[in-house]
């Protein structure tokens, strides 16, 4: 045991030198090897490796000491598998053909809307009728797929389950815009890449072999186990719902986004369409359907992302391997960044962004003044419109201008601050986009300011990057596809197995936003605006906050200030701008579609097992209160879609914050009870309740308050940051908070938490 203790203290110490060590000296670590900054290097890619490692080698290292006690191979169990990787093969095979099939007929004269309702219908179909084929009322296989899911597999449902629209549609454009460590605004860019990755290390060693061995259901079941009472697995439930939620509504946003762009359909029947194909999965077969269905859509997606981008590679570099060569265009970028910043035609579009600021700051000092007035104005525009018999065109034009106007001096606060905000940010050079290889804002060696915005800027950093780390070992919907493997051993490979094929598209991301970068700033920028490609008014169509472009200067030229990209648009529009066959924009619409669904179900299961199986739970475990708890969980999920619809309706922030938002949430509240549960047996049932509430309203309250709606509702001025740390990484607060509590809470307590040595803790279960 000790043994298995000096293991993971070993490999935490690397994985934390791979990771806040590495991006704490990322500024000093500017030497170029092969094209590469090495600082960048590491973050990219170096450090993704590193950690591959340590979980692979904990694995193994793990499974290999207890494998004299483990039961000789069981043979049917062998069989299963082997007739497992022949369908898996088959599939792929067949879906090769389908791709091959779909383009030869593109080319013999197929028009686009129908190869992209061929794709929507197609997956789809396949994914319902994985979901009607797997459907059940059983408990186990309803809740952990019957605990018979091969390593191997589970390691690919949990990637699909994993990379979300977040990852598959939105990382690759968050990168393009935040380049290495983000804005002052936005502390993004590599941070996505570390985060989510390192994040598994902590799931590999701290968690998942723990949880598996306990045979568990939900996560909030862990917490009713270890600490007993319904109080903690009420709040673990109310806890998984709350970020869950948050999770899904982004899912559906994407989905609808692109079945929109593929059918050309309103947005909200969008969602619709692709709140089906969840439904059908999740609803009628729980897990077991919800894990193949995730393995076929594991597939989609790795191929919808690495066509693309192995193409634009091939194009710019002549060579597919993306990940292992585009740093050679990192210095081209960098190179074209002073060439825009010092360009006449981009510093006038920066100008003019600054007046426009500006104006908005003048109307912000009187909101009811400058409302009133800007009334008055469009109503006399108006009136004199149609006194002179007006154009109609020009009349109706003027009334929605005038029908546009707030409605009230709280609506034109919050409309005019944020106005206010963009346009500060897009009056600044390369429209407020960083440099892209430089590892943080302001300069170390700078003056007083420039020293500030560098620690700001690197401690924002580390913020988000601790969020998204801790926050992976804590979510919910991840952590029960660890239950579905046969025995501990296996959940260690299927983490192994997870973040592999989860790492053969983060390696690629960061390719991706170099290369659409490089492809914008050497051929897009400088076209007339009479000559812009037409997928640029096709997306602005689905959604102006996407994509716009605007001719701020009137020299009728594109210049890079004037294009607006959303983080959310870059990799959708990847085969368009590298002038690919529309079939692999259908495959790419395709392939975040099935990264969406597949994360969507995997939440709304967790949502409704959660609030059925959880906060209804009454000890029974007999089969009639099994399947009673299966039926209502159904009934629930069902529910909670409807309502995660309408709320993606309401186009709310982009993916990646709100996705980014949920990591805080799930980290503040149950990490530090769960892993001091496993680890420390003085932890008491009142300290670990007292902790998870802190940490959970901690972090709901920073994220709150410091949003521009709650800010001007309450008429709160200044920032509101602690130590300048962004909300989106509100879960530094509550982590620490709530860890804080559970301790000093388990420490007043005089009787050991668990008297019963038969209970779960890390002495007790094997390593």
């Amino acid at each position: 045991m000790a043994a298995g203790f000096r293991l993971q203290g070993g490999l935490l110490v690397i994985w934390f030198a791979a990771s806040f060590g590495v991006v704490f000296f990322a500024n000093d670590l500017q030497m170029i090897i092969n094209g590469w900054p090495l600082g960048y290097w590491f973050a990219a890619q170096g450090s993704v490796f590193v950690f591959i490692a340590i979980v692979a080698v904990f694995a193994w290292l793990a499974n290999r000491r207890e494998g004299s006690s483990t039961s000789s191979p069981d043979p049917q169990y062998e069989a299963y598998k082997r007739r497992l990787h022949r369908k898996f093969a088959l599939y792929v095979v067949c879906l090769l053909l389908f791709l091959a099939a779909l383009a030869l007929a593109e080319k013999w004269g197929l028009k686009k809307s129908w190869v992209g309702a061929t794709f929507l219908i197609a997956t789809v179909s396949l994914y319902a009728a994985i979901g009607i084929y797997g459907r059940t009322s059983d408990a186990a296989e309803y809740y952990v797929a019957g605990r018979n899911i091969p390593a191997l597999y589970n390691g690919m449902a949990t990637a699909a389950d994993w990379m979300s629209a977040a990852s598959f549609i939105s990382m690759a454009g968050g990168l393009y815009l935040q380049g290495f460590s983000g804005t002052p605004a936005q502390p993004g860019g590599l941070v996505y890449v570390l985060g989510w990755t390192g994040g598994f290390c902590l799931l590999a060693l701290l968690v998942a072999p723990y949880l598996r061995e306990l045979g568990l259901y939900t996560v909030p079941d862990y917490f009713g186990l270890r600490y007993g009472g319904r109080w903690p697995r009420m709040i673990a439930a109310f806890a998984a719902v709350l970020c869950s939620f948050t999770y899904v509504v982004a899912q559906i946003y994407g989905v609808g986004l692109i079945a929109s762009r593929l059918t050309g359909v309103q947005f909200e029947i969008g969602i619709l369409l692709g709140l089906g194909g969840v439904l059908v999965c999740s609803f009628l077969g729980g897990m077991r359907a919800v894990t193949w269905t995730q393995v076929t859509q594991y597939v989609v997606l790795i191929l919808a992302f690495l066509i693309p981008v192995s193409w634009l590679a091939y194009q710019q570099l002549g060579n597919p391997l993306a990940p292992f060569v585009y740093g050679q265009q990192l210095g081209k970028i960098t190179a074209l960044e002073k060439q825009l910043l010092a360009s006449p035609a981009e510093l006038q579009v920066t100008h003019e962004y600054a007046r426009r600021a500006r104006d908005y700051e003048v109307k912000l000092q009187n909101v009811e003044a400058a409302l009133e007035a800007e009334r008055k104005e469009l109503r006399e525009r108006l009136r004199l419109l149609n006194e002179r018999h007006a154009d109609e065109s020009i009349v109706v034009l003027a009334r929605r201008e005038l029908a546009a106007l707030p409605k009230d001096s709280i609506a034109a606060r919050e409309r005019w601050s944020r106005a206010m905000q963009e346009n500060q940010e897009r009056a600044k050079p390369l429209g407020g986009m960083p440099a892209h290889v430089k590892p943080f804002m302001g300069d170390p060696g700078g003056s007083a300011d420039e020293q500030q915005a560098f620690e700001l800027s690197r401690r924002n950093f580390l913020a988000l990057m601790f969020c998204l780390m801790v926050g992976t070992a804590g979510l919910p919907h991840l952590l029960t596809r660890f239950f579905t493997t046969r025995t501990v051993a296996e959940a260690r490979t299927s983490v192994a197995w997870s973040l592999f094929f989860i790492a053969l598209l983060y390696l690629s991301a960061p390719a991706l936003a170099v290369l659409v970068k490089f492809e914008i700033m050497s051929h897009l920028v400088g076209q007339n605006f009479d000559s812009l490609p037409v997928w640029i008014a096709q997306w602005a169509k689905v959604d102006p906050t996407l994509i716009s472009v605007s001719d701020v200067n009137g020299d009728h030229i594109l210049q890079f200030s004037e294009l607006k990209l959303g983080a959310d648009i870059v990799m959708l529009v990847t085969p368009e701008l590298g002038g690919m066959p529309y079939v692999v924009s259908g495959l790419v619409a395709a392939g975040g579609l099935a990264a969406a669904l597949s994360t969507a179900d995997g939440l709304l299961l967790t949502i409704g097992n959660a609030l059925a199986h959880d906060f209804f739970f009454r000890g029974e475990n007999d089969q009639a209160g099994a399947v009673r708890r299966v039926m209502l969980s159904k009934f629930v999920l069902l529910v909670v879609a409807l309502i995660a619809a309408y709320a993606a309706a309401q186009r709310p922030a982009d993916i990646l914050y709100l996705v980014s938002a949920s990591f805080s949430l799930a980290g503040a509240a149950f990490v530090p009870a769960m892993v001091l549960g496993i680890f420390w047996r003085r932890t008491t049932a009142r300290a670990a309740i007292a902790g998870m509430v802190t940490g959970l309203t901690l972090t709901i309250y920073y994220i709150t308050i410091n949003s521009i709606s709650v800010r001007s509702a309450l008429g709160l001025t200044g920032s509101g940051l602690w130590f300048g740390i962004l909300p989106v990484s509100a879960g530094v607060f509550g982590i620490l908070a709530g860890t804080a509590v559970i301790v000093l809470f388990s420490c007043m307590s005089r009787a050991a938490a668990i008297p019963d040595p038969a209970m779960p803790t890390a002495d007790v279960i094997r390593l």
